[in-house]
């Protein structure tokens, strides 16, 4: 289910009589919404939810033992989605912002979908279960490429090796999360943080994630020649003027992605 307010298109898995457990449609339908999201120049950030007591508890294991999970999804029509279109590696390549709103606990694949969002805000008794072990699997959703850059070797080792589950306060902790508030307060937590974000110079803030994702596998001395390709056509927009005349001006900035 996608909604739209403003600059922000709000993504809610909607299944929760499973615990918004993947099936393998919602593989198809994520995918398309965060495309679709991405591609949508009014729209900002983006943000993953869910519906009811979790976020996501992982992929639909009953869909599984069917045949109808994970697997035949990647196939099941020819060109509609496969390995290099699935939700996790989209949430990966897409420029637009992304915020987690976990809400509920989010297990197994779940866990790497809030892990590939840029940002996480988490309900006070969400629960974040890196389980794969436990299950005879391994992260196989971007959480053994993610985790030791979110967290460092040591601590990646920890969580994944055993199979730990972290609370909230423990995921805050260890820096899985940017924000942890009272259930209550989640919508309002990250709206605030969405508007935030809406507010910035939308073309430079999708160069900035583009960077920053360039950055992660580049040498410093090839990173910086790509950082200036990527600054000077922005010293020729629109929003760069606003911006200038804003701060001279003493004024709040309006953007338009221009």
């Amino acid at each position: 289910m996608s909604e739209r307010d403003g600059h922000v298109a709000t993504i809610t898995l909607n299944r929760p009589d499973r615990m918004n457990a993947i099936s393998g449609e919602m593989l198809i339908d994520l995918s398309s919404a965060l495309l679709e999201a991405d591609r949508d120049e009014q729209v900002r950030v983006i943000v993953l939810t869910g519906t009811g007591r979790a976020f996501c508890a992982g992929l639909d294991l009953i869909d599984a033992s069917e045949g109808k999970g994970l697997g035949p999804a990647i196939g099941r029509r020819p060109g509609e989605l496969d390995l290099r279109d699935a939700p996790p590696i989209v949430l990966h390549k897409i420029d637009t912002p992304t915020i987690a709103a976990l809400n509920g606990g989010a297990a197994g694949y779940g866990f790497d979908l809030a892990m590939g969002c840029d940002l996480r805000v988490a309900a006070d008794n969400a629960k974040l279960a890196a389980v794969f072990t436990r299950r005879g699997l391994v992260p196989e959703s971007g959480g053994t490429w993610l985790l030791p850059r979110l967290l460092g070797w040591a601590r990646a080792a920890e969580l994944c090796f055993g199979g730990k589950t972290l609370t909230a306060p423990e995921a805050l902790e260890w820096g899985l999360v940017n924000r942890v508030v009272p259930a209550a307060e989640l919508s309002a937590a990250v709206a605030e943080m969405a508007a935030e974000i809406a507010a910035a110079a939308p073309l430079a803030v999708r160069a900035t994630k583009r960077m920053m994702r360039a950055g992660l596998n580049e040498s410093f001395e090839d990173h910086v020649p790509r950082v200036f390709n990527q600054l000077v056509p922005l010293t020729h927009t629109k929003d760069f003027a606003e911006g200038m005349n804003s701060f001279l001006e003493k004024r709040p900035p309006n953007f338009e992605g221009k």
